[in-house]
């Protein structure tokens, strides 16, 4: 998707207006051409009335917001994707990422010669991750069988799913009902079932076993 410009045209998508306008005015010093900045509600309408040949996210406090939006666009062109070092931010990026044809993930806090180097590297059709995010990949193994039989119940593969989906524990329990306290238990009982030692890894190993649906 790449323009005559030697300027990669990028779009600048986060709800928060400071992280944003913060975010596209360091891509435009690195020297981008940012055509817009617009909220993750107005994400998919910017997308097709500009075509730009990269998408930078910033998910914010919390992937509930822009985690839905990207599952509703698309994912054909690179995408740069900015979230905080905690399990619910991690497993929802790596989700929303699979879908694209190359990715960048980097923690929000990351300095502007990080940023632009990763937006080189997607132009040149690469994928990188940050070296604090390289953890996530241990749960790749190839021990996992993607046709293994689903070893999660019912309740236990709908926890899942949200967890995929970026939730908080009192966000699962509102959604199906259910206390805080349950929703943890069959946390543990997930991760202990697909031998992970977090949320994450969790969710990567279910997504490599074929357990969640992208």
């Amino acid at each position: 998707m790449q323009h005559d410009s030697l300027e990669p045209r990028l779009l600048v998508a986060a709800d928060d207006l400071l992280a944003r306008a913060g975010l596209a005015a360091l891509l435009a010093e690195g020297g981008c051409h940012v055509l817009s900045r617009v909220s993750c509600e107005q994400l998919a309408d910017a997308l097709e009335q500009l075509s730009p040949d990269m998408l930078v996210v910033d998910l914010g406090w919390g992937a509930q917001g822009a985690i839905p939006r990207l599952q509703e666009i698309d994912g054909d062109l690179p995408l740069l994707l900015l979230a905080h070092d905690d399990d619910e931010s991690l497993a929802a990026a790596l989700l929303a990422a699979r879908r694209f044809p190359c990715f960048a993930l980097l923690p929000r806090a990351s300095d502007a010669d990080t940023i632009i180097a990763a937006v080189d590297a997607l132009m040149a059709g690469l994928t990188a991750l940050a070296p604090d995010f390289t953890r996530l990949l241990a749960a790749t193994a190839p021990s996992l069988a993607v046709d293994a039989p689903n070893p999660l119940t019912a309740r236990e593969r709908e926890v899942l799913n949200l967890l995929a989906a970026g939730m908080t524990n009192r966000a699962i329990a509102q959604q199906l009902g259910i206390t805080p306290h349950t929703v943890k238990y069959h946390v543990n009982a997930i991760m202990s079932k697909l031998d992970a030692q977090s949320r994450t890894e969790a969710v990567v190993r279910a997504t490599q076993r074929g357990l969640i649906a992208l």
